[in-house]
């Protein structure tokens, strides 16, 4: 089970947003390479990015953030946001990156992302982000009338590394991740399925290490790490203890 600590990048900074709303977004670092080495330090074994300026914008904004964070873990990164098309997935992979998120475009084209998987096999995720229940795409700014557990299907059998789950609903206001509905999804399908949105306390990384969460590759967690509500080491260590 594996604890993804986040950096979202806003502007070449690290933030984190309420609802997923840019307005409503937190400065905690300014410096993204310096905080990729602090969660490492931390104990930390992977890396959750987002370029949440990219998701909006359809394209990459944050380039150089994402390079200062490569340059300054060992970690294996994950990188989402405004990344759609093959010539792009395959930049980012050449700059290091272990894996690349696509969103907006695995509802756009699936093929593509079918198509990606066989190109780059281990090193394709998809994001999946519900609003209501149904897939929302554009940086979660716009809503589709395609269900989770539909638009996870699709990439059945294709060699999807994970899917990245998260639900707007909870993101950054501390509720408490969707278990319900993430393990229901993960039941529903054989790619492994990563926790995002609402990751509040320790009570969550207890609820990972219960046995029907077992199922998931694990969760991300972003503004409870930030704020001090969760300590890195209590958590690492209780799914060391758990796995």
């Amino acid at each position: 089970m594996i604890l993804f600590p986040a950096i979202d990048l806003k502007d070449g900074e690290c933030v984190r947003l309420k609802l997923g709303d840019m307005n409503q977004a937190t400065v905690y670092n300014t410096d993204p390479g310096a905080q990729a080495k602090a969660f490492e330090d931390d104990g930390f074994n992977w890396l959750h990015v987002v370029d949440l300026n990219g998701a909006f914008e359809g394209e990459s904004v944050n380039g150089a953030a994402v390079e200062a964070i490569l340059a300054a873990t060992k970690n294996p990164v994950q990188l989402g946001g405004g990344i759609r098309t093959l010539d792009h997935i395959e930049s980012w992979l050449d700059k290091g990156l272990a894996r690349v998120i696509l969103g907006t475009i695995a509802v756009r084209d699936p093929d593509l992302v079918i198509e990606a998987c066989k190109k780059f096999p281990g090193k394709v995720a998809v994001g999946i982000d519900a609003k209501g229940g149904k897939v929302a795409v554009e940086g979660w700014a716009e809503a589709s009338e395609l269900g989770i557990i539909e638009l996870a299907k699709k990439f059945e059998g294709a060699g999807v590394a994970a899917i990245i789950y998260t639900d707007i609903d909870r993101d950054g206001i501390l509720t408490g991740i969707n278990w319900p509905s993430t393990i229901g999804l993960a039941e529903a399908v054989s790619i492994p399925i990563i926790a995002s949105g609402g990751l509040a306390s320790i009570d969550d990384i207890k609820r990972m290490c219960e046995p029907d969460a077992a199922i998931l590759e694990g969760a991300i967690t972003g503004r409870a790490l930030y704020d001090g509500r969760l300590d890195a080491g209590e958590a690492l260590d209780l799914l060391k203890d758990a796995s």
